[in-house]
């Protein structure tokens, strides 16, 4: 099993995932009003909405992006750069979209891609506050890559749950409902 293996299935289900509590935002919210989420946060402190979905589309595309070794595409800093500024720009659901149905796009593409980095082969990370993290591969997979990911997936999960949108455990695992043997489901 390679780390492209492990991550391309649970970006895409948790992708697929935040999309479809997007939906349900649109759905639950009078016309307009939907829009006034991508600015919702749960802390001051904290991002807004709109920054969460686009950190987390950019989770996924650079931790594939480093693991296969590739130059980071000047999209992903646009999308890095438009979360940055989505308090004041927050976009539309529309758009939020939009940068999720294009992150499953590089994601699905990666796939097909050559293989990954060997285990124990040296990820270098650099944060723009001048930090630089030393990693292996599995530990850039383990340490990195899936919790920044999820904590932007979450974080989200978190502001539309406490901005009144109706998601509950079963829109956060959607993915597992094909795993579910019959005749186990509550009734």
């Amino acid at each position: 099993m390679t780390f492209t293996d492990i991550l391309v299935p649970t970006y895409t289900h948790m992708l697929q995932a935040l999309s479809a509590w997007l939906g349900k935002a649109q759905t639950q919210r009078p016309e307009g009003d939907a829009e006034t989420l991508l600015v919702a946060r749960l802390a001051p402190d904290m991002f807004p909405l709109a920054t969460q979905i686009r950190f987390a589309c950019v989770q996924a595309q650079e931790g594939l992006l480093r693991l296969h070794g590739q130059a980071f595409p000047s999209s992903l800093t646009v999308l890095l750069d438009e979360g940055r500024q989505a308090a004041e720009r927050p976009g539309s659901i529309a758009t939020a979209q939009a940068r999720i149905s294009e992150t499953l796009q590089v994601v699905r593409s990666m796939a097909a891609e050559s293989s990954p980095l060997a285990e124990g082969a040296p990820v270098e990370h650099a944060l723009p506050q001048c930090m630089v993290f030393d990693f292996s591969a599995e530990q850039y997979v383990r340490d990195w890559a899936l919790p920044q990911f999820y904590f932007h997936v979450m974080t989200a999960y978190a502001i539309l749950r406490a901005q009144g949108i109706e998601l509950g455990k079963a829109d956060y695992v959607a993915h597992m409902l094909p795993y579910l043997r019959p005749g186990t489901a509550p009734v």
